[in-house]
């Protein structure tokens, strides 16, 4: 029995959210067909994606804008061929394709807020609300849309975190002397950590802000380091400057596979605004970092049980936690952080999981 998974491309974050769903029929009875929309056909993504098979359309971006048809049409051709029991659809377009390419149920994987902003989007899926059941990265995203769909039944919008392969990750994170050298950072520092594009979502404003604040109660040799690139890069340099940290903060810039280097923090802060997910709070985890998080969106759902919260914006409730901070080993947040990795955030809980999904048993039983 064939499902089918259907992804605009492999472009990250999506080459990972398709492994995720491809790992959840590892020993099942169901072989899963993964389909990339655009992109071209690399035998090192279909590795990547580790189960079942592989197909690329190789179409350009606009291509698959507007109708779609010649996407239709060929994924229409494979569940001909394959004759899928069910779908799974990673956002709008793919959900789309699937739902006129084919007659089966479709799983909607939604990542992201205001996916149903659109009245286009909203009437597509009211269509075609019997077939469809909607996944929601977080709570947050999942309350979103509740209000978006008012209309729809509650359980046929549901939360499926992403996960992780706990193993594997840990397997390529560097030793904290290791990664501070591939960093260029000093060995004896204390380093606060930041990983993520450098854009106002994420809130990198309020970060340095309250780095400035709490600097009086953190070790002399301190650092900042952020990691990622971004539109608001100059003017975050600029901040860095006017609060008189720029000495002690260091912009790295885009660092390729930056989850190895996580164990070169001693806390990881994550200050976004309602963050849908936040797959670099699990990284963190795996690397047994203390976190700071944002108390809003899907990242206050991973880091409530496992780290610090503060109120979005708030530098100074930022300042407070960073100095609480400096008091905690990584030995007294370590097991609680990986309780919670094995049990929610990993693939095996994962897949252990969806199969126990009501509407998954019915799908099944069908």
């Amino acid at each position: 029995m064939w499902v089918l998974q259907i992804s605009h491309c492999y472009y990250p974050p999506f080459l990972d959210c398709a492994r995720q769903y491809a790992v959840l029929f590892k020993n099942s009875n169901y072989k899963i067909l993964t389909v990339f929309l655009t992109g071209k056909a690399d035998p090192d993504v279909a590795k990547e994606v580790g189960h079942g098979e592989v197909i690329f359309l190789e179409y350009e971006s606009k291509d698959v804008s507007g109708l779609k048809l010649g996407a239709i049409k060929k994924i229409r051709a494979l569940h001909q061929k394959y004759q899928f029991e069910f779908c799974i659809a990673h956002r709008a377009k793919p959900t789309y394709v699937a739902l006129l390419a084919t007659s089966v149920p479709v799983i909607s994987i939604r990542h992201n807020y205001g996916d149903f902003k659109r009245f286009s989007r909203r009437l597509m899926v009211n269509l075609f609300q019997k077939r469809i059941h909607i996944l929601a990265v977080s709570d947050s995203v999942r309350d979103e849309i509740r209000l978006y769909l008012s209309g729809w039944p509650a359980e046929r919008i549901q939360t499926f975190y992403n996960h992780i392969d706990v193993q594997a990750l840990q397997s390529i994170q560097i030793s904290r002397q290791e990664a501070r050298h591939a960093l260029g950072l000093p060995q004896d520092a204390w380093v606060v950590g930041n990983v993520g594009r450098l854009h106002r979502d994420k809130d990198q404003a309020t970060l340095l802000r309250g780095f400035r604040l709490a600097l009086s109660k953190l070790p002399a040799n301190t650092k900042l380091v952020i990691i990622g690139k971004g539109p608001l890069e100059a003017d975050l340099k600029r901040l860095a400057v006017e609060l008189g940290v720029n000495e002690s903060v260091v912009f790295t810039g885009n660092v390729p596979n930056a989850k190895r280097y996580f164990k070169a923090f001693d806390v990881f802060v994550l200050t976004s605004d309602h963050e849908p997910f936040g797959m670099v709070l699990l990284e963190a985890m795996a690397a047994e970092v203390p976190l700071i998080c944002s108390d809003c969106g899907g990242g206050a759902e991973i880091a409530g049980n496992a780290g610090l919260l503060f109120k979005l914006g708030d530098s100074i409730a930022l300042a407070d936690a960073l100095g609480k901070s400096v008091g905690i080993k990584k030995n007294d947040t370590q097991p609680v952080q990986q309780v919670i990795l094995s049990s929610v955030f990993s693939d095996e809980a994962a897949r252990v999981n969806f199969w126990q999904m009501p509407f998954v048993k019915k799908l099944v039983a069908q």
